[in-house]
């Protein structure tokens, strides 16, 4: 390793380039994607295969249910459709209502066997 690859304390890697930028840099200069701060991170649980998230799945389908956007992020875009369809019958949010709940109970190898597939 050359010494100028060396980075010193007040250096940090980008995140997407690896680049060495200044610690306090928000966007890197080489490649110019926004550096997340290292105080934040975002943890939505386990990620199946597919990178769909079951957490991410049940606060859609408590926030959006009604419209079936969880359906549509879990690929089930035929139930979303129909979730769309009939969405002013209120069945549909109620259904998502019991299906958040039942998302929030599933373990993450349940949710990986049944959503988890590519």
């Amino acid at each position: 390793m050359s010494e100028s690859s060396l980075k010193s304390s007040d250096e940090k890697y980008c995140s997407e380039c690896a680049a060495i930028i200044n610690a306090k840099a928000e966007i890197c200069p080489k490649c110019g994607v926004r550096q997340m701060h290292p105080s934040v991170t975002v943890n939505l649980g386990a990620l199946a295969p597919n990178g769909k998230s079951r957490i991410a799945a049940a606060l859609l389908a408590f926030f959006l249910g009604g419209f079936g956007v969880h359906k549509f992020y879990l690929g089930q875009v035929g139930l979303g459709i129909l979730y769309l369809i009939f969405f002013w019958t209120v069945i549909p949010s109620i259904i998502a209502f019991i299906e958040f709940v039942l998302l929030l109970i599933m373990s993450d190898e349940e949710f990986n066997r049944r959503h988890g597939q590519f």
